[in-house]
This record gives C-alpha cells, structure tokens and sequence, in this order.
C-alpha cells in the first residue's frame, strides 16, 4: 500500500512522542538488510534463484505480518512463474487463522491464488498436498462458515503432517492448523495440547525456528497453559526482531502471568518495530494499536497511571483514513484504551462519559456502552445505565456477539449481562445482580464466551467480588477475588479487592498478605495511588 510522505513524517513525529512519553529513546532505524525473521528451510521445486526468497517468505509469514509476507510471495511469482508455491504463500496471506475471518474480497483473491497455484501442477507430491490443503480452506467458502473451512484445511494438513514426518513446516502449519480449528467451548484444549506438543518437539530441535515459538505461545495463551509458554516468550522476540507482532506476542504470555515490566518491555519494542515498518511505506498501524493495548494495560497493573494516560497522547495526529488497520481503527482502540483507564482506576464517572467514536464498529459500540453502564452504575445514575444497558440490548439483538462463525463466541451476551447486574445493583435488586453475574461468570469459564478485546476489561469473577464487597459480604468477595487471581494473576484491582475483602471480614493475616503483595506490585506505582497509600497505612498501623 503506498502512503505519502506527509503523512509517513506526521506518523513517525506521532510515534516518536509516544515512545518519549513513555520515558523510553526510540531506537535507531535498521536498514532492511538488516531485518531478521527467523530461520525456514522449506524447499520447493521452484528455480534455485528464488529459494531463499521464498524461505525468507514463510518465515514473515510464520509472524503474521500478511501484507509484507504476500508482497514477498508475488516477488518470489514474479521470478519464477511457474513456481506453484509462491501462489500457495500467496493464498496463505489472505487467511489469518487466530484472527478474524476474511472478508469476501480477500476470500476471493485467496481463493484465486490457491487455485492458480493447483493449476500450476508443482513438480513433487509434497509440494501439491500443501497446495491441495489451502484450497481446502477456500473450497466452498460461499456456503460453509469459517470454522468448517478451518477445519476442512487441519485434516488436510494432518495427512501432510503425516505423510512427511520429518517436514519442520509440516509440523508447525498442522499445529497452527489445530489452533485454528479448537472450539472455545473445548475447556480441555485437546487441540492446542496436541499442536503444543508436536510445536515443543520443533522448537527444541530448532530454536530460531519463527514458527515453532510463535505458535506455542498461541497454543498456550490460556490461563491455565500460560507457563508452558514462557520459554518460547522469552525466545520469540529475538527470533524475528523485524516483525511487530514477534516482538509483541510474548507479552500475551506475560499478561497471562502477570509478568507486566516484561510486557512492557514487549509492546514498547512492538510500537517501535511498527514505526519502522511505517518507515518504510509498509503496514505496521495495525500492530501499534494493538501494542497499545497491552501496554496500557501493563501500567495499569502496575500503578504507574500517567504511564498509562501517556498512551494516549500517542493517537493524537494518527490518520484515521487512508491506511488499512485491523481488527481496530485508531478512533476505535482509543476509545478502548479509555475504558481500560476509566475502569482500572475506578473513575466511574469518567467511564459513564466516554464518547462513542464516530462510525464506530459494533463491537467497539458494544465496549464503550458496557463502560458507560458500568460506570453510571457505579455512581447510582439509573437513567443513565438504562440507556446504556438499552444500547447493548438493541446491538445484541441486531447480532452482536451471537454465534455466526460456528465458534459458539458470544462475547456481545457477556458484556450485557454484566452491564445488567451492574444496573440491577443500581436499582435496588443485590440478588438479582449477583445472579446475573454469576451466570456469566459461568458461562465464561465454560468457554461458551469470550470477549472480544484481549486483554480483558474487568474480569467477570473479578466483578463478582466487587459486587458482593459492594453488598457487604466480604467473605464471600474474598473468596471470588482469590479463585481470578489464579487465572489472572497479579492483577492490581484483583488483589486490592482481596486486601480490602479481607479487612472487612476481620481476617488481618489474609488483607496482611494482600495488603503486602499490592505493596510490592506497586513498588514504582505513582506516589498518588490511593490503594497502594492504603495499603502502606494498613501495614504500618499493625
């Protein structure tokens, strides 16, 4: 895609204040020479010329960065046409496989390139199982949904998997293939059990292999799997430093862990590998903003809220037009990052006031509501949570959130729900709040929802204990902040509510304990931070 001057120089000014506010120097450019991705040897039939080319393609691939990979595949078309598996690469870049499905147009370019790649008859069968299995994505892909097409593609890949036991590629598509195909409902994660162990076997052997780290991370990016993840986070980025999304992903290892100076670390290097490719007239916009996220995110568990609020300064003078951004615009991560800062610091009435981002998507509708409703709940300003709950209603029953990929992802159902208990509490119904609540929390850990923005914003269990602290039942909140705790594990609202939940149960050692580890979570929060000087009062007046 090709981006003026003006507007590359009003970006890179843009991302250079955000990496000075966040105290830290951006990092002097790389020539592309330079950029490493990773180590791939997959051998093709196709001209000898073009083999390091196309191996250096997969290898962006194997990071996710499509359009930087798909410009690399047609390089590799255009010196050698007849060369079947360019066009499969191609084919490749237009399905992200943990993302969100594609759209018609990218279905039809997809499509078209998987199938010039089987016109072109490879000259090795292994060559032509590998083009037969993307065409069994695209295949049909008018009338079957994305997961049946995802996995139509895993059993393809399986016989590739097998018929070639020693293929390191083979390996690392089948696993990212059983991702793709897992259902959220699967609470066993059979799937990504099984791709984690064919991936761990790969890494081991091939520990600068981009693929083998990336995809167990993917497979493990679940609370109770998040550990097994750790080694493969702490190699990925070194990998393939020249891919944002290489240098990102392992702090979704990180936040699951609650490890947040190392997420930090992550997504800082993240926005800047994203500035450089925006250098260079590539797409990096969308990495940022998802960087962004997690960032924000971090600072927040950590205390550090002008850290935080420096963010934001960063989508000031980003284009909203003219470059394509996915999953979210930059009006629309702004407005998420908002209700992460609203909510985390308990600024309700801030979060009741968080403006809707004009040609908003329905999901970022959807989280700008669920603020507005939590936060006029919170202040007991019925009218104005009603509206809000009405909002999410009327999205929800319009589609939001209800099961149209075939992924049982209801994401949309638990934002309402908690909005729902929140106004219930508001209004006067405490049981009829803790019910709702309940039921989502269930629901949520059932795997039959999932929210959409990751990291999450409050978790349900969390929101329990708030609730039930709200309704002066401590014990039974602390008992709620102490089972997220263990899925989310140093989450600062998380064990503040456990410290305070404790306190007002009269059960000193347990609020000690807590009292002590919000004390050192905190350790360089900022001096203003009302639950930290709590908790410091807490411990001295024992």
């Amino acid at each position: 895609m090709k981006i003026s001057r003006h507007l590359l120089s009003a970006l890179f000014v843009t991302l250079m204040g955000v990496l000075t506010s966040f105290g830290q120097s951006p990092p002097k450019s790389r020539p592309a020479a330079a950029e490493k991705f990773g180590d791939v040897d997959f051998p093709t039939s196709c001209k000898p010329a073009v083999q390091a080319d196309f191996n250096r393609s997969v290898a962006i691939l194997h990071s996710f960065w499509y359009e930087r990979a798909r410009n690399e595949f047609e390089k590799v078309a255009a010196g050698d046409p007849a060369c079947a598996m360019a066009y499969w690469g191609i084919a490749m870049t237009y399905w992200h496989p943990l993302w969100a499905p594609p759209d018609q147009g990218d279905l039809e370019k997809g499509a078209a390139a998987a199938e010039k790649a089987a016109s072109l008859r490879a000259k090795t069968q292994r060559e032509r199982d590998y083009v037969a299995a993307v065409n069994a994505y695209y295949h049909g892909w008018q009338k079957y949904n994305p997961h049946r097409r995802a996995v139509a593609y895993n059993q393809a890949m399986e016989k590739v998997y097998a018929d070639y036991p020693k293929d390191i590629e083979a390996a690392c598509f089948y696993a990212l293939s059983l991702d793709a195909a897992a259902l959220p409902s699967d609470t066993t994660y059979a799937n990504q059990k099984k791709a984690g162990a064919i991936l761990e076997k790969v890494f081991a052997a091939h520990p600068n292999h981009p693929g083998a780290a990336h995809y167990i991370i993917h497979s493990y990016d679940y609370p109770s799997l998040a550990a097994k993840a750790l080694p493969a986070a702490r190699r990925y980025a070194a990998i393939a430093p020249a891919a944002a999304h290489a240098l990102h992903m392992p702090s979704h290892i990180f936040t699951r862990l609650g490890l947040w100076q190392d997420s930090i670390h992550s997504n800082l290097a993240s926005i800047a590998a994203a500035k450089q490719a925006l250098a260079r007239g590539q797409e990096g916009l969308g990495d940022e903003l998802h960087a962004i996220g997690f960032l924000s995110y971090a600072y927040l568990q950590l205390g550090q809220y002008k850290a935080a609020e420096g963010v934001l300064s960063g989508f000031k003078g980003m284009p909203t037009t003219g470059i394509r951004i996915e999953p979210y615009t930059v009006k629309e991560k702004e407005a998420t990052v908002r209700v992460q800062i609203a909510l985390e610091r308990h600024e309700w009435k801030q979060a009741a006031q968080i403006a809707m981002p004009e040609h908003a998507g329905t999901e970022t509708q959807a989280v700008v509501a669920w603020a507005n409703a939590l936060g006029a709940a919170r202040v007991d300003d019925v009218p104005a949570a009603q509206k809000a709950v009405a909002k999410l209603q009327s999205l929800y029953d319009n589609g939001l959130g209800q099961d149209n990929s075939g992924q049982g992802i209801h994401y949309g159902e638990m934002e309402l729900a908690e909005a729902r208990a929140w106004l219930a509490q508001a209004e006067g119904k405490p049981d009829q709040a803790v019910s709702l609540m309940k039921a989502i929390v269930e629901k949520v850990e059932s795997g039959k929802a999932d929210g959409l923005i990751y990291p999450p914003l409050v978790p349900a269990r969390e929101q329990l204990g708030d609730l039930l602290l709200a309704q002066k039942h401590p014990a039974e909140a602390l008992a709620q902040y102490e089972i997220d705790l263990k899925d989310a594990p140093n989450r600062f609202d998380g064990i503040y509510g456990a410290a305070r939940a404790a306190e007002l149960a009269g059960d000193k050692a347990v609020a000690r304990k807590y009292f002590a580890e919000l004390v050192k979570l905190g350790a360089h929060a900022d001096a203003d931070v009302a639950a930290i000087q709590q908790a410091r009062q807490f411990l001295a007046g024992e």
